[in-house]
Formats: C-alpha cells, structure tokens, sequence
C-alpha cells in the first residue's frame, strides 16, 4: 500500500505515537489536540471530518489559504520539472524570486540571499552585517523572538524559547515598544519615546559605542502582538544612523501584505530597513526563507557562502505564485479591510468581557490581551479560551511571555462571515471561562 493511501489514525493513537517517537520539547497548543488531515482555504480538517476555521494559519505561515490552486499549481509542476539543485547550480526559479523580492521591498533593497527558514534568514543577515561594517554588537528588542539556533535564540528576548545554555556572544537588549505594559511606567501621551531612547541608552553603557546592527520585528508575534506607536521606528531610524548601525527589519512574520496596506510592516512606520528577512508567508507551507540587502552592503560579502537547500527550485516557484496571488487577488487590501472589520468586532466584545484587555495589531495581524484587574496576566483563562474555541471549530494562537496573548494571524483571503463566526465562537469561550464579577 502507497504511504499517501493510509487511512489516517485516530488523533487518540497519533499522539501515543508523537509522544514515544519525538523529542519532549515539541509540545502541543492544546491538551486534547484534534489530528489534522486535509486543509482547504480558510479551513483544516481532522480525520473525522471535522471542519476548523483556522485564525491561526499554520503560526502565521499559510498566507493565500491552504493548498491554493494557483499555487499548488505551481509547486507540483515545479516538483515534475526538477526538485532540487542547490546553490552552486543555476536555476531560474531562485533567480526569479530574487528579481520578484528587488521589486517589492523599499528602498534600495536588491540582493537576496534565500534559505530554508526564516531562522537562517536572521543568522545570515546578522553574519552579512557583521561583515559589511566590521562590527560585531547586535542590539535586539525585549519580548522578541528569532528563531531556534543557538544565534536566534541568543537575539530572542522571551525566556520560553531560550534554552539554558551559554548564549551567543555581543547580543545587548533594549527595552520594546509595549505600550500596554510600558516598561518605564508612562503612557502615550507623556511617554516622550522613551522605549525608542532606550536603544541609545543601550549602545551609550553596554555596547563599545559601535554595534553592528539592530534586528526587530515590526510587530513583534511571539512576543504577543507588541504593536509599537506610530513614532517609534522613525526615531530609531535616527538614533541607528547616528551610531553608524545598520537596520534589520525581521519580516518572517509580518511580511507579504499581513498587515495590510504595504508589503512589508515596516513600511506602515515609513522606513527604510537595509535588510528585510522573511519566511513563512512567503512559501504558504513549504519550507523557505530569505533575506535582503542593498547594493552595498550586499559587495562586502565576497566570500563563498553554500546552503544546500536554499533556493530550492520547488520553494522558490511556490514562492513567487505566492506573491503573484497575493497581487492578483489583491490580498493585501483585503488584509487591512477585513482586519479593520476584526479589530471593531473585538473591541465590541471587549464591551461585555472586559479581560479582553489589550487588542492590538495591524491588517491581520492581530492580538488579544487577556488580563485582569491591575494588568494581572490571565495565562490559564487564555489556554482555556483557545481550547474551547477549538473545541467548537476556531483555531486560535496563543502568546505572550506571560502566555496571555490570544494571536489571531488567517490567511488573508478570510472574509466577514469567518470574522463574524471567529466572534461568535470567541464570545461562547470567553463565557464559558471568565469567572464570576470579572465581568
């Protein structure tokens, strides 16, 4: 019997399975989690048939909705054609996506280095700074998240995805942009930026005066949709070129029109980065990743670099059908629409559950801070309201370094009625679990 002719196990017997056979560290989102089988758009589905509207999408990876046409088209005629090369071979695929990627980026952004992951995207654009400036500091933003090498980890500021062992050397943090939780203890209105300010405290008493560079996430996803004011990268720009530091923008997140309005999210904040990295949306589910750099910055790097499965002919012509449908079908303006539509039902329901603390994000890039009295995280509440809803047919994300975060992050071709029926099941979960007088 073909393997792909099996009938699906129970999701009982899959996590048997999962649990004698991977490593312990590869936990679940829920207690009792459902076994995917077959996705569809905007929906997945487990092996009993079940249908879930997914509002999580693959942690913010299927950006066109799952097993697209176009381009599921386009990956299986590239898998026919030819499946794999490697870098040191020329094929087109890699070198269309890169042409496609100097197109839609700002600024003076053109040279592409592509990869499998989005944490090969960070270590190779923090390597290529180091170079370019014979610099070694890295100044990185608390909260953050990077990735799962030993560097990215390094440069992650949330204690659940740092393992206990010796961190990477020169990674410096500076306080982040959470207004809600303010780290200085001000609000917007009196606050003066001091989140942007401490960047130059930063490099002023802990850094030799002359870092490298800074990476940050636009809105920051891991860390719980940390959504920073509409000054804020503006005046980082300013005190970065002060210094001489060049400028990650980490986009594996909130690229390819995710919050709406522009490509890329830093754009909503009207600057220029000299890198962009960027992943998960960019494949829909297959395995890519890349980053992007000027001219410049790009003739520093002379010295032969190899990655085997970057640049995958299959990857890459996904890649670029999945941008090419993200134009076509303009999703990048239904991602501030329909966002828009989201963030007004959310703050609606906030009327009558007012744990529902914080809602922040951009397009559909969205979050929701559940929190008592006194801004007291509400981290059970949180897993419970995600489980419940998963239980009635939504799948939620899950966030925050206090794991109080509900990450609501679709494809971006749902529509009102998803929206809609997201609310609804939020409300029967947010019911069922707040407790008696919080309301």
């Amino acid at each position: 019997m073909n393997s792909t002719d099996k009938k699906p196990v129970s999701s009982e017997e899959l996590k048997k399975k999962r649990d004698k056979f991977l490593i312990p560290g590869i936990k679940h989102l829920y207690s009792n989690p459902p076994h995917f089988v077959k996705g569809k758009g905007q929906f997945l589905y487990d092996e009993k048939g079940k249908e879930y509207l997914d509002m999580f999408a693959g942690i913010v990876t299927v950006s066109v909705g799952h097993c697209h046409p176009k381009v599921t088209e386009a990956t299986i005629n590239q898998l026919k054609t030819l499946q794999h090369t490697s870098t040191i071979f020329m094929t087109q695929p890699m070198v269309d996506l890169a042409e496609k990627l100097a197109e839609i980026t700002p600024g003076n952004l053109s040279k592409s280095y592509i990869t499998n992951s989005g944490t090969e995207a960070n270590e190779g654009a923090i390597v290529m700074a180091r170079v370019a400036s014979g610099r070694h500091e890295v100044i990185a933003l608390e909260h953050s998240y990077h990735g799962q090498s030993h560097l990215a980890t390094t440069l992650t500021g949330n204690h659940n995805y740092r393992q206990p062992v010796t961190p990477a050397a020169g990674i410096f943090f500076a306080a982040n942009a959470y207004c809600y939780r303010c780290p200085f203890k001000k609000t917007p209105s009196n606050c003066n930026l001091e989140c942007a300010q401490d960047i130059e405290r930063v490099i002023q008493t802990q850094t030799s005066g002359k870092p490298a560079v800074m990476i940050a996430e636009p809105i920051q996803g891991v860390g719980g949709t940390i959504t920073p004011p509409d000054e804020y990268f503006g005046q980082v720009k300013k005190i970065l070129d002060k210094y001489g530091v060049l400028f990650i923008a980490d986009e594996v997140q909130t690229g390819f029109g995710r919050t709406g309005k522009h490509m890329f999210g830093i754009s909503n904040w009207g600057v220029e980065p000299d890198f962009i990295t960027m992943a998960k949306g960019l494949g829909n589910g297959l395995p890519i990743g890349a980053y992007i750099t000027t001219e410049n910055i790009a003739q520093a790097g002379q010295k032969a670099v190899i990655n085997t499965f970057g640049g995958n002919p299959v990857s890459s012509a996904t890649g670029l059908a999945v941008i090419e449908t993200i134009q076509e079908e303009k999703l990048m303006e239904n991602a501030k629409v329909i966002g828009d539509y989201f963030v007004e039902g959310l703050k609606d329901l906030a009327k009558t559950f007012p744990i529902m603390a914080d809602i922040r994000g951009k397009g559909l890039m969205l979050g929701v801070e559940i929190a008592a009295s006194e801004k007291t995280p509400m981290p059970d509440e949180t897993a419970r309201i995600v489980e419940i809803a998963k239980d009635n047919g939504v799948v939620l994300g899950k966030g925050g370094v206090y794991g109080n975060v509900i990450r609501i992050k679709p494809a971006l071709n749902i529509n009102k009625e998803n929206v809609d029926a997201c609310l609804k099941v939020m409300r029967k979960a947010l019911e069922t679990v707040v407790p008696v007088g919080v309301k």
